[in-house]
């Protein structure tokens, strides 16, 4: 089963840490109807894009989209993270002609979008990219990810 014409839902549910803990990473049917709309909405425009910058198909990898609760929990996820309803995903670019920091600059300035964070990473590049989508009510909210003292802190992206 596919929830966009590049995004299985064996893709969108992948977790090694789901499958080492045998956590049963399962969406129901009104958490797929969201991934869809993310994905519709948010990656197959960027992958298009992206695309035809480059001039060749252009894959973008998804290492995180949904994420049952059970799920979350195991990674030290946010209680409040959109992974767990189907409406943000984890992405990377990994190309020399265009890396993470110019997908999250191409989703901030061509996508609709309810928060981006450019997380971790460094001043040049992010080590990934967070994109959440709502149906209603999106913020355009774009923050910064990074580390102190072992915690996770954000600060908007200037």
């Amino acid at each position: 089963m596919n929830i966009s014409k590049h995004i299985t839902i064996g893709e969108a549910t992948h977790s090694d840490t789901a499958i080492r803990k045998g956590i049963a990473n399962i969406p129901d049917e009104k958490t797929i109807e969201r991934m869809k709309l993310v994905a519709g909405s948010v990656f197959e425009p960027l992958r298009t894009y992206i695309s035809m910058k480059r001039g060749k198909d252009t894959p973008i990898k998804i290492t995180s989209f949904y994420r049952c609760e059970e799920l979350n929990k195991a990674i030290g996820g946010s209680a409040s993270s959109q992974h767990c309803l189907g409406e943000a995903m984890d992405i990377e670019a990994g190309y020399a002609d265009f890396n993470n920091k110019d997908l999250f600059m191409a989703i901030r300035d061509k996508s609709a979008f309810d928060q981006l964070i450019w997380e971790m990473g460094d001043d040049k590049q992010p080590a990934w990219v967070h994109v959440s989508y709502r149906k209603e009510g999106n913020r355009k909210q774009v923050l910064r990810a990074f580390s102190e003292n072992g915690q996770t802190k954000y600060k908007p992206f200037i």
